[in-house]
């Protein structure tokens, strides 16, 4: 049987993950028909910061609206910063990371240099320089989290072909010829494909903490959009007297993240030798 299909009948963790990922995808996907009112509108005389059941099953925030809806639609934004800034991460870190690993010499010391740089300072930290250094907008938010994230990639996709440019394939086929683009193309690229899908996957864990920390602190998407992060920021004066404001997307954000990484995890060993085990 397939690995990855044994993986989906028997380890309980992979399946948890998957559960999790598609109740995200399935409230990002059908939240305008799910939230039973709209995230953006709310009545402050008859609903400010109404206790969960009823008609709010989660409660209201401070402005009357239904915590329930917020947390459906904050899914949507989570996930394209998860998608978004992960395929920012791979497009720059896959292709320096081929040439880092290819050509080496200078080109290898300038790019792992250019990593060595960006790994050194706290991501939070560089993000919400980043980030502050503009103007705060959904998509400065995709980018900045996208590019922060390229020098893992590229670290991890440089480390492959550095042991795949020694292959027999690979030198065949520059003995017959073939450019350096066709080689990194068409013999390099799609042997690195599946650490790529492998840290990708574990990376949108990442970017979705990222977003979150980021809207906490006013920097990432701007009120009124739904945010898990903002509304987190929103009730966390309110902890003692309202504390659902802020559980209910805290509590989002935990399972998203952990959803993510089951899969991730579940997907490297599947798919690393040195990691699989028969269950």
């Amino acid at each position: 049987m397939n690995p990855l299909a044994r993986s989906m009948r028997t380890d309980r963790f992979f399946q948890l993950g998957l559960v999790l990922v598609g109740a995200m995808i399935v409230a990002a996907l059908f939240a305008p028909w799910l939230a039973p009112h709209n995230p953006l509108l709310g009545d402050t005389r008859t609903a400010y910061l109404q206790p969960p059941g009823g008609h709010f099953l989660l409660g209201t925030d401070t402005q009357g609206r239904d915590v329930l809806s917020r947390v459906l639609y904050g899914a949507r934004l989570s996930l394209s910063v998860g998608l978004i800034s992960q395929s920012v991460a791979i497009l720059l870190g896959v292709t320096l990371g081929l040439l880092s690993g290819y050509y080496g010499r200078w080109v290898d010391s300038l790019i792992m240099r250019l990593a060595d740089i960006t790994l050194a300072f706290p991501t939070l930290l560089l993000l919400i320089a980043v980030a502050a250094a503009v103007r705060p907008s959904l998509p400065i938010v995709f980018v900045v989290i996208g590019a922060v994230g390229w020098a893992g990639m590229a670290r991890l996709v440089r480390s492959q072909v550095l042991v795949l440019r020694g292959s027999e394939y690979v030198l065949a086929a520059q003995a017959l010829g073939a450019r350096d683009r066709r080689v990194l193309l068409r013999h390099l690229l799609p042997n690195v494909r599946t650490q790529v899908i492998i840290a990708a996957t574990l990376g949108i864990g990442g970017a979705i903490m990222a977003e979150a920390a980021l809207s906490f602190v006013g920097l990432g998407a701007q009120p009124p959009t739904p945010s898990w992060g903002a509304m987190v920021s929103d009730g966390r004066d309110l902890l003692r007297v309202a504390p659902w404001v802020s559980f209910a997307p805290g509590i989002a954000i935990g399972l998203a993240v952990l959803g993510f990484n089951l899969v991730g995890d579940a997907l490297r060993e599947i798919y690393d030798p040195r990691l699989r085990t028969d269950r």
